[in-house]
């Protein structure tokens, strides 16, 4: 497993942070992905389990950055094939760090580790939408080198 270490500069000098690790998720991680989830999403807390399952058979991405063993963010990554295209295609589907730990690079490091690992699917362009008032995050995609573009999002209910 392939665990990335949060880069920081100090003057010219590249200084490793090794409290702080991203990596892809693992089934261990589920009670505490289950925490960031509700703290992210609010609602009745998801089950253990079935993020457990979810884990074994889902092609999700999901990456996990934690602080001295305690997970504080986390982010999640699809990759889809279209008859449409010849690539596969790829989205960042959500990004999320506690409060307390933000402002340290973990949400650019999440980012990295999901596009190391959509590249590895061959995807060679990534998608992602957000709030368009949500400035924190539109300013942490564009450093990511995320570019707006005009396209309009509309959604539908389909269901209850």
């Amino acid at each position: 497993m392939v665990e990335y270490v949060i880069i920081l500069l100090v003057g010219q000098v590249k200084r490793m942070n090794a409290d702080i690790k991203v990596r892809l998720a693992s089934e261990s991680d589920a009670e505490e992905l289950s925490r960031l989830n509700q703290a992210f999403n609010g609602g009745d807390k998801r089950p253990p389990q079935q993020i457990m399952e979810s884990l074994k058979i889902n092609n999700e991405l999901i990456a996990v950055a934690e602080i001295r063993g305690k997970l504080v963010g986390f982010g999640c990554a699809q990759s889809f094939h279209s008859f449409c295209y010849e690539e596969p295609q790829g989205e960042i589907t959500e990004l999320y760090v506690e409060e307390a730990a933000r402002r340290r690079g973990i949400a650019g490091a999440i980012i990295s580790c999901l596009e190391d690992n959509l590249r590895k699917r061959g995807v060679k362009s990534v998608k992602l939408l957000t709030g368009k008032r949500n400035d924190a995050a539109i300013k942490t995609y564009e450093h990511c080198n995320y570019v707006r573009d005009d396209e309009l999002l509309l959604t539908k209910k389909i269901g209850d």
